[in-house]
């Protein structure tokens, strides 16, 4: 085990046990008389189990790492039938279309010709929940994409954050473990709201970056379709010539982005736990396809060397304004699954699985997951030929000598399964080294170690730059997501431990958080393995808000309507909507719908305590007089006003609906939010408003 770099560094700051730090600022709990020493399976006892083994402290994991194996193999194979996570994923297949050839940086088959459509299936999922939790948990969500290209198939399995909580491979068990249901009891499902999550977290400081990503509405996205992508990790593009560019990816919606805040996202998942999948759905059946751009951040060994962190470290990003992305093409999802196990469930993505042209780098993260995903699929699926099943299958030619195995759809033909042989024309297929996968020829002179590169040591400083991007809103919602969960937390301990973290991000959240939980003192600020850097300027590019869409595409809007409702008014929003590409759905008493005061019938789309304003991205209050008196005794009618204003929407509103805005305990506090629907030419102003997404100019709008 690395030795710790400052025995002043004790647990003590942790609050823990025999707590050293490594020189990565890795934390190191070791054995004593109140706790036995680690052993692998096998008995063997255990030196080191935060780092696996490398060829250098910032070199690739190595294949005879005994104890990694085992760690990784086991919990691969920890749940049936499920995946371990990622466990509820939503799926649609599409195309990339490829905007101009990249020649010059990677020879990949997909990115050499201008309007090339490559098929592509995309998996949506949460991180942490099974199979039956909700679909707005607070949780990361997994954004992986399989590119059927004509040299194999691509797999680029990202999430919709582009850090990770852990920087070795090692330690994703502990993570998912804690983060998973606690084993004693069987919950909480689908959160990290509670002990366990934060005690491994508040022991692992190089979480912290992660942690503010986690507590922002990054965690709780109004749609699939309006977040964004992201690689995680930094790849290396590889040209014909041989030569080397690192790349990370991203994926940015054309859609623009979008989260909802909590008291929306509770109340959805008690209206609609499916909502994100009925939302992918709804848009692809109805033509609106939704739409990412790829982008790439490009840099040479001379920005890796002036870059103030090491790009090797999945916790930390690159900020656009260092590099700016630049954007190779799109993707869209234009088709349903036709069977949602045989496709979306039994998808295998796999980070090992790139192309020649695209290669890997030494992050200990990448290079665990490559390990560890092809274990999984093989639990998982049940068989070494989980590719024979369509949806992994490639869409180009293919040849090996691999057979049999549980499950085997395609076996070699002929008498030949082994290479090299000497039947010439039936032999089977040869090795191809002009076109063949070349791994890039880095020099590696190291000595094999259990250690942490000391270029991974700042915990702190980005987590500090992430927070100051976010507007004074974003930094109100994080400041209450922390105080949410760490309520949760049983251990006064813990929480006390997390607010010392905070204390080296922002003192000011600190000081809220620490309020908030009303701590009977305020901790010191944990001892850092290097100082919070003062100097980073926030990033624009990292708050949601600032990067709102610039339409009111993609949305709904829905309409709470009774018998007499105004039929101008309701063809003339109509109407702007579908001009807009939104949707207008109608909400009434009952699901049968509502006869409007030109004598039109209109089907409703939702009974009213079926549809609360909380799955619509602005509501309109369409009652007729005589409606909006039946309406104001309904409490799911006085809660569908309430919550739209809590939520800080859009609302028109017609002068009839008076009575229902008096019961909702809004009428004396109307705001620019509210927009009059009297007359048919009011739904251009009502429109225009909600191209802005939300009023967040609403004081003291969230209860």
């Amino acid at each position: 085990m690395a030795e710790a770099k400052d025995d002043a560094r004790t647990a003590a700051r942790f609050g823990a046990d025999e707590v050293t730090v490594g020189p990565g600022g890795e934390t190191h709990q070791t054995a004593d008389s109140k706790h036995p020493t680690m052993t692998t399976q096998q008995g063997i006892p255990v030196s080191d189990d935060q780092n696996s083994l490398k060829a250098g402290a910032r070199g690739p994991t190595l294949l005879e790492d005994f104890h990694f194996r085992e760690k990784l193999f086991h919990f691969d194979h920890e749940r049936i039938p499920e995946r371990v996570v990622h466990a509820r994923g939503f799926g649609a297949h599409g195309y990339f279309e490829n905007y101009k050839p990249l020649t010059d940086l990677t020879r990949a088959d997909l990115f050499q010709r201008t309007g090339e459509k490559t098929p592509v299936f995309v998996r949506f999922s949460t991180v942490a929940g099974n199979k039956g939790s909700a679909d707005l948990a607070r949780d990361v969500r997994g954004f992986a994409v399989k590119f059927y290209t004509q040299q194999g198939n691509w797999d680029l399995v990202g999430n919709n954050i582009p850090v990770f909580f852990i920087q070795d491979a090692m330690k994703f068990p502990d993570l998912i473990h804690a983060a998973k249901q606690e084993p004693d009891r069987g919950f909480p499902q689908a959160q990290t709201a509670h002990d366990n999550f934060w005690d491994f977290i508040s022991l692992s400081p190089e979480s912290m970056h992660m942690v503010m990503w986690i507590m922002s509405d990054r965690t709780i996205p109004r749609s699939f379709r309006f977040m964004e992508g992201f690689g995680v990790h930094t790849f290396r593009l590889v040209n014909a010539e041989g030569k080397s560019t690192y790349v990370k990816f991203h994926w940015k919606p054309k859609q623009g982005l979008q989260s909802v805040v909590w008291n929306e996202a509770v109340k959805i998942n008690g209206a609609d736990p499916d909502f994100h999948r009925r939302d992918l759905w709804t848009a692809i059946e109805s033509g609106d396809y939704p739409v990412w751009e790829l982008g790439l951040q490009l840099f040479d060994d001379a920005f890796v060397e002036k870059f103030e962190f090491d790009v090797l470290d999945a916790t930390k990003l690159i900020p656009e304004e260092q590099v700016p992305i630049q954007v190779v093409g799109r993707l869209v999802l234009d088709r349903r699954v036709d069977n949602f196990f045989a496709e979306t469930e039994q998808v295998a993505f796999c980070t090992q699985n790139v192309v020649p042209g695209i290669d890997f780098t030494d992050d200990p993260l990448l290079q665990g997951r490559n390990f560890s995903y092809l274990d999984t699929q093989l639990k998982r699926l049940g068989s070494p030929n989980f590719t024979h099943i369509p949806i992994n299958a490639p869409k180009c030619p293919f040849a090996h000598f691999q057979q049999d195995g549980h499950m085997a759809m395609h076996n070699p033909k002929g008498r030949v399964n082994y290479e090299p042989n000497s039947r010439g024309e039936g032999g089977g297929p040869r090795e191809n080294p002009a076109e063949g996968f070349r791994s890039y020829p880095e020099p590696i002179a190291a000595t094999k170690v259990r250690a942490r590169s000391e270029t991974f040591s700042d915990h702190y400083s980005q987590a500090r730059q992430f927070y100051i991007s976010q507007t004074p809103l974003e930094q109100t919602h994080i400041a209450n997501a922390l105080s949410f969960e760490l309520s949760k937390v049983e251990t006064p301990a813990i929480r006390s431990r997390m607010v010392s973290h905070l204390l080296n991000i922002d003192a000011k959240l600190a000081e809220t958080v620490a309020r908030n939980l009303r701590l009977k003192e305020m901790p010191k600020p944990a001892t850092a393995a290097r100082p919070t850097r003062q100097d980073l300027k926030p990033s624009p590019a990292l708050s949601i808000i600032k990067n709102g869409p610039k339409s009111f595409a993609g949305r709904k809007v829905g309409a709470l309507v009774t018998d007499g409702v105004d039929a101008g008014v309701l063809a003339a929003l109509e109407k702007a909507l579908k001009a807009e590409g939104a949707m207008l759905k109608l909400i009434a008493p009952e699901v049968g719908g509502v006869k409007d005061s030109a004598g039109a019938w209109h089907d409703a789309d939702e009974k009213l305590e079926g549809g609360p304003s909380v799955v619509f991205d602005a509501v309109a209050i369409l009652p007729s007089k005589e409606g909006a008196a039946l309406l104001a005794t309904l409490p799911a009618a006085r809660d569908f006003v309430a919550d739209a204003t809590a939520h800080r929407k859009f609302i028109g509103y017609a002068a009839t609906a008076t009575p229902l805005l008096e019961k909702a305990g809004v009428a004396e506090a109307l705001d620019e939010g509210f927009i009059p629907l009297n007359a048919a030419a009011d739904s251009e102003a009502f429109l225009a408003a909600c191209r802005k997404i939300r009023f967040w100019e609403r004081a003291n709008a969230e209860r």
